[in-house]
């Protein structure tokens, strides 16, 4: 009788009917369905929470707009390749960014060593800048950035080139390994490898991950004014203009199959029918809505085997007025070097071993910091005694007060370390807001609130290796679980997975011969 009734009040529902429906709105399903939607197909959006983005979400406290996970971006620069990606969706010309310091975009910094480790721009800049620290390594500094260019080379998407097929040979190699054999110099290894916050740096992290992402800042890089939900803001404007549908508070909680295929989606309120389904939810939630027979399929199995990433405890303060300067770099602090390679064991109680420190501009050439940012990796079982609780804007609830005592234990060791590099900042504090593994879970989507998606691995490549194209006849799948992750590879999968559906050689031809002919 409960199935019965169930069923029923399921076919009462309003009937939505599109040629696509795109399940989460992250970078990769606004991408994604903006490219179906620019060649003709009747698209549809599907958010579970009030701002579309996934880690593009930003959040105003006091006034000031601080940034869930995009705090800067690589290749926006004339004719890089993030940059030939955005224009031909015709989104940059509504998004404000704001180049950082040339010679050192992020720092390096470990405790109890005054040296400040520059990653600059451009790559003959990069060697110049280390090797003024590390004279006697440049050399290894000159192989360590012919070696991103190899790597990045065998990725011709990356390159605007046409071809999707990847070396399996070359992404067996680790990110220690490639620069244990550039260098010996431990400190230096740590310098190289000191922004792997990036993509989640583990002992198995493949290198060409590491080489794709930290080249392209290299390249050039940037920060959002008033923080990157600009992209997702500019992306929804041309979807609208493309007569997509987006809607909120949209979460699907049902599929329903018909044989190999999806007949539809439904949500709380509304079942949504289409020819095509495209998934940008993580992928170990999209397989818990799978009937029993496509659950019980091989490779739906192997999959379920796979890990998402870490996810993180971020801590935002506003400051005074006037009180710090604004600095136009980003600072990645560690205990010590050994602390760079994993971010495993990365708390000594409730103190990170290593975090990243970084300020959002609110305004072209801001003289004083109105905010900083600080992000360290942090495990879902660190918060497992809150896990059946949820906060969200339109479901708020209070976790508890162990829960705020434990986030402002932890926020108050991460400013303890921000202190050393602004001595001042405890009495130039307004205020302070906190979030935790349980806040990216709640509001990005994934199991155990991952950052990065499933995790890549050196040892085993082709396994975390996932095709946009499924085993479901009419399901594809976007956004940073599939091939590669971080804002140019979640990019470059949106356009993998249009292509699927388009007709690849005919969809990048097009694109190509646009990007050439610009």
């Amino acid at each position: 009788m409960k199935n019965l009734i169930i069923r029923f009040m399921s076919d009462m529902k309003e009937i939505r009917h599109f040629d696509v429906v795109v399940m989460g709105s992250g970078l990769g399903g606004l991408v994604t369905g903006l490219l179906l939607a620019k060649s003709g197909k009747k698209v549809c959006i599907l958010e579970k929470n009030n701002q579309y983005g996934g880690n593009l979400q930003t959040f105003v406290r006091d006034r000031e707009i601080f940034d869930s996970g995009v705090h800067y971006i690589g290749s926006l620069g004339k004719n890089e390749n993030l940059n030939q990606y955005w224009r031909y969706l015709d989104i940059l010309a509504d998004i404000q960014f704001e180049q950082l310091d040339k010679d050192h975009f992020d720092i390096i910094r470990f405790k109890d060593d005054a040296t400040a480790y520059p990653q600059a721009q451009d790559h003959e800049n990069f060697i110049e800048q280390l090797s003024k620290v590390f004279p006697e390594e440049r050399e290894a500094i000159e192989e360590y950035i012919e070696t991103l260019k190899y790597y990045c080379s065998k990725f011709p998407l990356y390159q605007l080139d046409k071809g999707y097929g990847y070396d399996a040979e070359i992404m067996k190699d680790s990110c220690i390994s490639v620069i244990s054999r550039l260098t010996t110099n431990k400190k230096l290894q740590a310098v190289l490898l000191g922004n792997g916050f990036l993509y989640g740096l583990h002992a198995d992290s493949p290198f060409y991950m590491h080489a794709l992402i930290i080249n392209s800042y290299i390249q050039s890089a940037w920060r959002c004014i008033r923080g990157g939900s600009q992209i997702s803001k500019a992306l929804t404007k041309q979807l609208r203009k493309h007569g997509a549908k987006l809607y909120t508070y949209q979460e699907v909680e049902k599929l329903n199959f018909d044989g190999n295929a999806i007949e539809s989606c439904e949500t709380k309120d509304y079942k949504y029918t289409a020819e095509l389904f495209v998934s940008n939810l993580s992928v170990l939630k999209l397989f818990k809505l799978f009937d029993h027979t496509n659950t019980n399929k091989p490779y739906i199995r192997r999959l379920e085997r796979l890990k998402e990433g870490p996810s993180a405890f971020s801590t935002h303060i506003t400051l005074k007025e006037n009180s710090v300067p604004y600095f136009n770099h980003n600072i990645y602090h560690f205990e010590s070097p050994e602390d760079v390679f994993s971010y495993e064991s990365n708390w000594l109680g409730q103190k990170p071993k290593s975090m990243m420190i970084s300020c959002s501009p609110q305004e072209v050439n801001q003289t004083y910091a109105s905010s900083i940012s600080m992000l360290s990796y942090m495990d879902f079982s660190n918060v497992k005694a809150w896990k059946d609780t949820s906060n969200t804007v339109k479901d708020p609830h209070f976790r508890g007060e162990e829960y705020e005592t434990f986030k402002a234990k932890v926020a108050s060791e991460m400013i303890a370390t921000l202190s050393t590099y602004i001595p001042d900042i405890q009495n130039n504090i307004k205020s302070i807001y906190t979030s935790t593994p349980l806040t990216y879970r709640d509001y990005i989507g994934t199991s155990s609130g991952s950052m990065y998606g499933i995790e890549k691995l050196a040892s085993d490549p082709l396994s975390s290796l996932i095709s946009p194209k499924t085993k479901v006849s009419n399901l594809f799948l976007t956004g940073q679980d599939v091939r590669m992750h971080g804002i140019l590879g979640v990019t470059i999968s949106a356009f993998l997975a249009a292509g699927e559906i388009l007709g690849r050689d005919g969809f990048f031809d097009e694109f190509l011969k646009t990007v050439q002919h610009d």
